[in-house]
């Protein structure tokens, strides 16, 4: 593993960071079903500290159907940001965002208000493409380590973990091109890709991307 990280130091801290725009903070999580992206994240939340917070899709889709809690996370938002929405929303979708269902659009809005909210990692939903400034992870799994390591925290059976995981990768790439119109698998829309297993554990994936995240938003 010490090659690994004198590679990784090696290949993305030889010349300086590019430009972003600093002023929100975002780490966007895309993952396979059991490649441990959502701990990863969880662990990431854990040791950056306050005022950094996971948005796994569930609690995404809890606050766009809770008008309290949509309040309450706009509420948390710099006023001055929150004309910046309509902006990013516009940028990404142009006149095909009045094409796209209710739910889609609401889904969307509060996607983008997350973002703006800052200090936050965005689990799934396609967020990478919304929020192109924001530090892109993908992280990725053999499929027998997938299954064994469903099987192990899911407590399910191998066929019932592959059929869960066979499923889910076909729903997550029709929802992500049903929205964006990308197949979010191809590794150019991402920073870094990080294939999960024996080798690289999610300890030394979140150290990986603590990292680069200390690098680009200068924290």
């Amino acid at each position: 593993m010490e090659k690994f990280y004198k590679f990784f130091r090696k290949s993305f801290f030889r010349t300086s960071p590019p430009k972003h725009n600093n002023s929100y903070p975002i780490i966007t999580i895309s993952r396979e079903m059991g490649s441990g992206g959502k701990s990863t994240a969880n662990l990431i939340a854990s040791q950056l500290g306050e005022p950094w917070k996971v948005y796994d899709h569930e609690y995404i889709d809890k606050i766009a159907k809770d008008k309290k809690l949509e309040e309450k996370l706009v509420a948390s938002i710099d006023p001055k940001r929150l004309p910046l929405a309509d902006i990013i929303i516009a940028k990404t979708f142009g006149k095909r965002f009045s094409r796209l269902s209710g739910y889609q659009r609401h889904l969307i809005k509060i996607m983008t208000l997350v973002g703006l909210k800052g200090h936050t990692i965005i689990l799934g939903r396609g967020a990478n493409f919304l929020f192109p400034n924001s530090l892109k992870i993908r992280f990725v799994c053999q499929m027998d380590q997938r299954i064994i390591w469903q099987m192990t925290y899911e407590h399910i059976s191998r066929g019932e973990a592959e059929k869960r995981i066979n499923v889910s990768d076909i729903e997550r790439k029709e929802f992500v091109h049903s929205l964006f119109n990308h197949n979010h698998c191809r590794a150019y829309h991402y920073d870094l890709v990080i294939r999960t297993g024996s080798d690289i554990t999610v300890e030394e994936s979140a150290n990986v991307i603590i990292e680069l995240a200390k690098r680009r938003f200068k924290i």
